[in-house]
């Protein structure tokens, strides 16, 4: 694996976050739930992004502006170049039976992928504004929920498979409401 440089193809504004497209070429976009390291030009340090999308194309990730360096990936126009090292980290374990996709806020960036690999199973997702809910968009199949309402208030009676990202209460909750 090694450091690539590669176009920016689109930055589009999904709620608060941006959603960074950038050309693949010849790099594997990985299992849903991996991530790449993705450096802004004049950035010291790269940000761990999960993929979002990925097409033949397109590497895409959603990303949330919150310090200087998503900032500054987040301002990258088309055109720009970036550096990008990955696939990294574990993905998810995609042999399950019946999907159940549950995400917190930010934490839905890498379902997207997710739910395309494995046919579009429903979600749940949870966000604390209406702005944010935007991003809901970006799975076929979601039941969305807003603060105070909880994600773990939506689980459906019959078992699943619960593949989610979140926020750690999020987790921590699914984690006891879930058996394994």
């Amino acid at each position: 694996m090694r450091r690539e440089r590669r176009s920016v193809v689109a930055a589009e504004a999904v709620g608060p976050y941006t959603l960074l497209r950038v050309e693949r070429g010849g790099l594997d976009a990985g299992v849903p739930g991996q991530f790449f390291m993705l450096e802004a030009p004049g950035r010291v340090l790269p940000r761990p992004m999960s993929v979002c999308l990925a097409t033949a194309g397109e590497l895409a990730f959603l990303i949330d502006p919150v310090g200087p360096g998503t900032r500054a990936l987040c301002a990258l126009e088309p055109g720009d170049r970036l550096h990008l090292l990955g696939p990294l980290g574990n993905g998810f374990d995609l042999d399950v039976v019946r999907p159940l996709l549950v995400g917190g806020g930010i934490g839905i960036a890498p379902l997207p992928f997710l739910s395309e690999r494995l046919g579009r199973p429903p979600a749940i997702v949870g966000f604390r504004s209406e702005h944010h809910a935007q991003a809901a968009a970006l799975l076929p199949r979601a039941d969305v929920c807003l603060e105070p309402t909880l994600v773990t208030q939506l689980l459906p009676e019959e078992r699943h498979d619960v593949l989610a990202c979140g926020p750690e209460p999020m987790l921590a909750a699914l984690r006891e409401l879930v058996p394994d």
